[in-house]
């Protein structure tokens, strides 16, 4: 089994759910949002069928792993144009009396994010794309201006080569924090290689061009963590929705690592500023966790750990992670560990 040179102590506890013969869920199960209230966990997780079409699938688990409520059917399902090809890695929030379910949107040629609001977690009101509506090709001749690094450029040319001159920004692993933040809402997002972060006045803001184009502009400024080590050569990538600590906002996101052999997804963590979430406190410059065991090496995409939901029971910290984009397993880690860790001013990787 890996070893890093973090002090954190990862237990995996294996998998939570696998696939059915329900015919919306037959390919994988993968990549879960998931709300806590006390004991029990809402589980909105990715349900891929056999036409590789993606719908949002839903279980209630009593404690971290006692699966005690599975719906046969999808949740939600693609009803406009822009989701006829799927529903992707739903993430989930509850800001004040609302819950916010942000999804990835994907018509067979462009991915962006929409989302859906509920109050009781059972019916939802699809609102609408919050992606930038705006081609890569356009975002390409902004970096000129903008100087980013090569990296910005390299994945425009990919998605223009895969998808056509005209793709969108491929726009994913978007989601809010659960509170506002000196007055806005704050809203992870990830425009690849990085990831950054916008502010804005209501999600309405979101679907206008003219606010994104803005956003554009300020995208260097905005970006909070890079790729930079090792296990994040190729891209990074939002995860679970924010946890709020006395020390800051605790983000477990993704890291790709790229290979020969193809690409292996890992699981990173860092520490931001409670009210000014652009300031990085601290970061672990090893993996939280990396893919070794069989289900997780092995599956629809091998070597990939995906997380995207948690819950916290005392100071135990479970992670929910699609695993090998095929089943959904958890991994258990003390929070109070892991918020030690990220704060060792120690603890530095290749000079960083």
């Amino acid at each position: 089994m890996l070893q890093y040179d973090n002090m954190v102590q990862v237990q995996k506890l294996g998998v939570v759910l696998e696939p059915t013969e329900h015919l919306f869920e037959r390919l994988a199960v993968l990549n879960p949002g998931t709300w806590q209230e006390g004991n029990t966990t809402h589980m909105f997780y990715r349900a891929l069928d056999e036409d590789h079409c993606s719908t949002v699938g839903y279980a209630k688990l009593e404690g971290p792993m006692n699966v005690v409520e599975r719906w046969e059917k999808p949740i939600l399902l693609g009803t406009h144009p822009y989701e006829h090809k799927g529903m992707e890695d739903p993430r989930i929030v509850k800001i004040e009396n609302t819950f916010y379910l942000f999804y990835v949107a994907h018509d067979g040629k462009n991915a962006v994010t929409a989302y859906a609001t509920s109050k009781d977690l059972r019916s939802f009101e699809k609102k609408g794309i919050i992606s930038p509506k705006i081609a890569y090709r356009e975002f390409d001749a902004l970096n000129d201006e903008l100087q980013l690094k090569d990296a910005y450029s390299f994945f425009a040319s990919y998605y223009q080569e895969e998808a056509g001159i005209d793709v969108l920004l491929w726009h994913k692993d978007v989601f809010p924090f659960p509170r506002k933040i000196r007055g806005k809402y704050v809203l992870m997002h990830r425009i690849l290689p990085d990831i950054q972060i916008a502010f804005c006045d209501n999600f309405e803001q979101l679907q206008q061009e003219e606010y994104w184009r803005e956003e554009l502009r300020k995208l260097p400024e905005h970006v909070i963590l890079e790729n930079k080590h090792w296990f994040e050569s190729r891209s990074i990538g939002g995860g679970c929705t924010p946890i709020e600590t006395d020390e800051g906002w605790v983000i477990i996101f993704h890291t790709v690592e790229a290979r020969n052999e193809g690409r292996v997804y890992h699981a990173c963590a860092a520490l931001l500023d409670k009210e000014n979430p652009l300031k990085v406190i601290g970061r672990l410059h090893e993996p939280l966790f990396s893919p070794t065991e069989e289900w997780e090496k092995e599956g629809f995409v091998s070597n990939v750990v995906f997380p995207t939901g948690t819950a916290l029971f005392e100071d135990t910290l479970y992670v929910y992670y699609g695993a090998a984009d095929a089943r959904i397993a958890v991994a258990s880690l003390s929070l109070s560990e892991l918020l030690t860790e990220m704060k060792d001013p120690t603890k530095r990787h290749h000079g960083s």
